[in-house]
């Protein structure tokens, strides 16, 4: 057995490094020019302050046909709040776009770090890899943690990874089953000091609290910690070419890989995860662009310096009662500014490089998920009053909170549809035209995101052929586009609702284990989550039936997954469609068709 090695810290010269390289005009890090940055945050900012501008003119105009009314200005309003994120998404599309395909050196304008972890240096820090549990299953949780132990052995530099599984678990049966599963690991590996299995008997802080309590105790072991969810996998070549990176730029706080979805037999995880697969390349690399060194954290497959990450990144106890007040629980991106305050950097790696997690099952698993970070998100609202944060975290504060509240003015916009179409049809020269060219333009700038990973695998040499084909690729797209509009008239309904909710004090939401297996949805549990989706539905295709039929065939792609919400919820949620998806390589990702031995292993002790 190869023996441990003993904590290691970096030479006092590489911190002096790094600051004479913030004395020169550069990052923390010293990679990159922070005028560079500075340019490109202005040009961004320039072209979404343009684009905007040109979308509300023309919406003035067809709404101020006839006069303005009280719904126009309210529709108004809505539009600037909702249209910004699908803006900043637009651009962020066509630089990523350009930066894969248009541009020589793109990624080393994103992210000049990544050549640390191609070089072939031996790794020389310890690094602690951490799973947080809450009543998961916990044979999976360690199933996976035995393959992540096992690929990065194979990369020879195994010895300096150990593993701690951190459960905030309150099940008595899940309790004991994962001290069994820990103990038999510990002696599986023949040395208990690679294994540490701790249990808080109260969840205080919820997972971040779970975090800091390892901080607190074990980082002085440590020079970085790899957070990971029951969820996720890593592969040992990952790790290491991250681990590489931190150690080579000491002033690299987080450094965030690009976590994309793992072969599932759910048609909704399917379709979900094919759409965010080819679509988040282009965008994330089109927002690392500008982001720079103040970039996201997602709270798991990243790596964390934990000297700064234990001393600076505190996470207060926000006042108030529930639902706002208490815990921070959308505590990664709050995190990752207190980071970039302490003087550290942020990056995100926009590159598939053998990091995934799974994506839930069912609609209304998904919903469970998206409306913890919505209440998480808002609670952002009691941080923006931080002192000393960079102009970009705060930025990125502010931008979380846009993400949600746009939600319900999109369904505020829909629900005056009907009187707006009602006090228009009687204009003279009403400017239909117009209308209809904003409608259109609007639209595909909502899926460019989508159009951009579309034209990427298209555009990439043997794109395709990692999705199945041309053939399969063309009809899975086809599928995803039809799926990601009635799936997005479901959750902002769904989101709206909660945030109307928290208004009145009647929404709350739990921190517990998910469900990740594929499962069938009786019409009773989808009709119980969903009816109020129908009721809406029904209002707005019962009046603009009745008003304008031509108005309503317009609006079925914002409109149609209301009154569609529950077989929509049931029929994705159908093991044997998911079967069938799988079986003929629908919506299938790269893993499905050359699956890397990370998951192979994952999918053969599954099957046992």
């Amino acid at each position: 057995m190869n023996q441990r090695p003993a904590p290691t810290t970096f030479q006092p010269g590489a911190q002096e490094g790094a600051q004479e390289g913030v004395a020169r005009g550069l990052t923390p890090a010293g990679v990159q020019a922070t005028a560079v940055l500075s340019r490109r945050r202005w040009l961004v900012l320039a072209l979404n302050l343009v684009t905007l501008a040109a979308l509300l003119s023309a919406l003035s105009h067809v709404l101020g046909a006839g006069g303005w009314t009280a719904a126009d200005v309210v529709i108004f309003a809505a539009f600037l709040f909702g249209a910004p994120w699908t803006v900043l998404g637009f651009w962020n599309a066509v630089i990523g776009l350009w930066l894969l395909h248009g541009a020589r050196n793109g990624l080393e304008q994103v992210a000049p770090f990544t050549a640390a972890g191609e070089a072939d240096t031996p790794v020389a820090i310890r690094t602690a890899i951490l799973m947080t549990l809450r009543n998961e299953d916990p044979a999976r949780a360690f199933l996976r943690l035995r393959v992540i132990k096992r690929s990065l052995d194979a990369t020879g530099e195994g010895r300096w990874f150990d593993y701690f599984v951190l459960s905030d678990s309150n099940d008595p049966v899940v309790a004991a089953a994962e001290e069994r599963l820990a103990a038999d690991w510990a002696a599986e590996i023949g040395d208990a000091t690679r294994v540490t299995y701790r249990r808080r008997t109260d969840n205080a802080g919820f997972k971040a609290g779970n975090v800091r309590d390892f901080c607190e105790r074990w980082g002085g072991d440590y020079e970085v910690m790899l957070p990971l969810d029951a969820d996720s996998v890593m592969s040992g070549e990952a790790i290491v070419k991250l681990t590489r990176m931190m150690q080579a730029h000491p002033k690299l706080g987080i450094l965030q890989s690009l976590v994309v979805g793992m072969p599932s037999r759910s048609a909704f995880a399917r379709i979900f995860q094919f759409g965010m697969r080819h679509g988040m390349r282009p965008y994330t690399m089109g927002s690392a662009w500008w982001i720079g060194e103040c970039g996201p954290f997602w709270g798991h497959n990243a790596c964390v310096r934990i000297a700064p990450f234990r001393d600076e990144c505190h996470l207060p106890v926000l006042p108030g009662g529930p639902p706002l007040g208490g815990a921070v629980m959308s505590h990664d991106q709050v995190e990752a500014t207190l980071m970039r305050r302490a003087g550290y950097e942020v990056r995100v790696l926009p590159v598939e490089m053998g990091s995934w997690e799974e994506n839930p099952p069912t609609m209304l698993e998904f919903a469970k998920r998206d409306l913890r970070w919505c209440l998480g998100n808002l609670q952002y609202l009691k941080l923006l009053d931080i002192p000393g944060l960079k102009a970009m975290s705060r930025f990125q504060l502010v931008w979380a909170i846009l993400m949600f509240v746009g939600l319900p003015a999109w369904t505020l916009m829909i629900a005056l549809l009907p009187l707006k179409v009602l006090e228009d049809r009687d204009i003279a020269g009403y400017p239909a035209g117009l209308a209809a060219l904003l409608y259109v333009l609007f639209f595909s700038m909502y899926l460019s995101p989508k159009l951009a990973g579309f034209a990427d695998i298209l555009l990439s040499k043997g794109g395709t052929r990692r999705y199945g084909g041309t053939a399969r690729f063309v009809a899975s797209a086809l599928i995803e586009v039809v799926f990601a509009f009635l799936q997005g008239a479901v959750s902002t309904f769904r989101t709206t609702l909660f945030m109307i909710g928290l208004v009145f004090g009647r929404s709350r939401i739990g921190w517990n284990g998910q469900s990740r297996d594929a499962h069938a949805l009786s019409f009773a549990t989808a009709f119980a989550g969903l009816w109020p989706h129908l009721v809406f539905g029904l209002y707005i295709f019962g009046t603009l039936l009745w008003l304008s039929p031509t108005v309503l065939l317009w609006s079925l792609p914002l409109t149609a997954g209301y009154v569609l919400a529950i077989p929509f919820a049931m029929i994705t949620a159908m093991p044997a469609l998911g079967g069938w998806f799988a079986r003929a390589g629908l919506c299938g990702i790269p893993e499905d068709f050359d699956p890397p031995a990370e998951l192979v292993a994952i999918q053969a002790d599954q099957r046992r």
